[in-house]
This record gives structure tokens, C-alpha cells and sequence, in this order.
């Protein structure tokens, strides 16, 4: 009889210390998935900074280094050109990808470093307390935003949209949105998720895919909740899809599936 289903081998069996309803676990799932099926749980590495990543080297049964505050993309640029041959993950949240570490990540994608940056973006400040982080949309309160996000307040400015940002630099080759609010869009997410490791394992540049996560806690509701809010509220603040694929044009990615949309 063929198996069909199963637990992960490169998912430890640990009981998270995730919230209710957050969305990490389930990307977490994807990742270890996709890992086992091709093969790469003896040459995969996760670098996993400050924030609710840091956590990860607990659930996952495969080498990772847990850099500075932000400075993940500057570990996983070392680690990739000492070992080219290995899948290299660079885990981030808002915080740190889009705050404390956009410097590293503008520069890493610019030149193309060739790993994989998986984005996770629940638009606030998750470990640390809910303050207002740079993907917190217009409106939405945080600890420090207690009114709401106001551009016109000094400090504040505008929710950033990494993806679009990093579309325009030419060291990029793949960058997708996804979420897993839903069955369908875990689903599309986990596709984008495999399509940027088999291009990074083909030798190609920069990958990333950003996903849409929900925070029940610091959001202040409970997890039914939270799903319905980032259905109403974020996806169309950051529309899911391929933002930018470079990869049909390349011989070394040939015949890889092209999947656009979003449910």
C-alpha cells in the first residue's frame, strides 16, 4: 500500500511553544515537507534570528545557526558560498527582515546571493510585545500605535511591501506571496515555497517568498478571528502571487510549473 501521508522526518515531534493559531507551525510543516521530498535533509540549513523564529532549531531536525537580530541574511550569504551544494534558509519575520535587518536584505538580494529567504509577515512585532512593526497596515492598532497606524503621525509612515521592493533589484529571481489562512492558499504557498528551493539548488540568484501569517495574540483576538481579519484586511494590502519570476527564462530552471493567483 503507498503511503500517502505522514509525519515529517525533518520535523521534530515537540509540542510548540507557538501561540494559538499562529501561522508558523503550519510553515514550518511545509518546509519540512518539501525537504524530505527532495532528498535534502542532510544538506539543508536554517538560519533563524531574534523573534518568534527563534524557537525553530527546536522543531527542526536539521542544522541551523541562530545569528544577531536582523543580521540573518549576512550569516546565510557566508554559509551559501562555503557550501554551495546545501539548501540554505534564511527564516525571517517583519521585524527583523523589514526593520532591523533591511540593510542586510536589500544587499543580499542585490547581489544575488543564491538562498532562500522564507518572510513570514503577521504585520506586528510578535515576541517582543505587539508593537507596530514596518508591515503594520494603515489603521491596525499596536502597543506603540495604541489609535491605530497613522501615516500623517511623525514616526509612522507607511506599511512597506518587501516583495515589490525587492522585485526591482536585479539580483532578484523569484519573489512570491503567499498566506496560509486557508487549505487552497497553504496549498499555493507551499508550490511557491518548493519552486524557490529547486531554484536555488539549480544555481540560480535570490529567491524569496514572503507568507501572510496571522498573530491571534497580539492582534488581541482569538484564532477564528484572526484568520477572518487577514482575509479581510491583509491579502489585500499584500496581494498573493508571483511578484516577480525569472525563472522560465533560465535553462537552469527549465520545465519548473507555473502557478499565479490566489484563492
Amino acid at each position: 500500500m503507498k503511503k500517502l501521508y505522514g509525519y515529517p522526518e525533518s520535523l521534530y515531534r515537540v509540542q510548540t511553544k507557538y501561540c494559538g493559531g499562529c501561522g508558523h507551525g503550519v510553515i514550518h510543516r511545509i518546509i519540512t515537507e518539501l525537504i524530505d521530498e527532495m532528498g535534502l535533509r542532510q544538506r539543508a540549513l536554517i538560519t533563524n534570528p531574534v523573534g518568534c523564529a527563534i524557537w525553530a532549531d527546536l522543531y527542526f531536525d536539521f542544522d541551523s545557526v541562530q545569528p544577531a537580530h536582523g543580521r540573518t541574511p549576512a550569516a546565510a550569504t557566508g554559509i551559501k558560498r562555503v557550501l554551495p551544494d546545501h539548501l540554505v534558509i534564511c527564516y525571517q519575520g517583519d521585524g527583523d527582515l523589514a526593520a532591523i535587518g533591511t540593510a542586510e536584505m536589500i544587499h543580499a538580494a542585490n547581489r544575488g546571493e543564491k538562498f532562500t529567504t522564507i518572510f513570514v509577515n503577521n504585520a506586528i512585532y510578535g515576541m517582543t510585545g505587539g508593537q507596530m512593526a514596518p508591515t503594520t497596515l494603515v489603521g491596525q492598532r499596536a502597543a506603540t500605535a495604541p489609535n491605530g497606524r497613522d501615516p500623517g503621525t511623525a514616526g509612522m509612515g507607511y506599511p512597506i511591501r518587501v516583495c515589490e521592493l525587492l522585485a526591482q533589484l536585479e539580483g532578484t529571481r523569484y519573489i512570491a506571496r503567499g498566506a496560509v489562512n486557508n487549505a487552497a492558499n497553504v496549498r499555493k504557498t507551499r508550490g511557491y515555497i518548493r519552486k524557490a528551493f529547486e531554484a536555488q539548488m539549480s544555481g540560480t540568484g535570490f529567491t524569496m517568498v514572503e507568507v501572510l501569517s496571522p498573530c491571534p495574540t497580539n492582534w488581541g483576538m482569538d484564532p477564528v478571528k484572526a484568520v477572518e481579519w487577514l482575509e479581510e484586511n491583509m491579502i489585500s494590502a499584500y496581494p498573493l502571487g508571483e511578484i516577480k519570476n525569472k525563472l522560465e527564462t533560465e535553462s537552469t530552471t527549465a520545465g519548473l510549473p507555473k502557478d499565479r493567483g490566489a484563492a
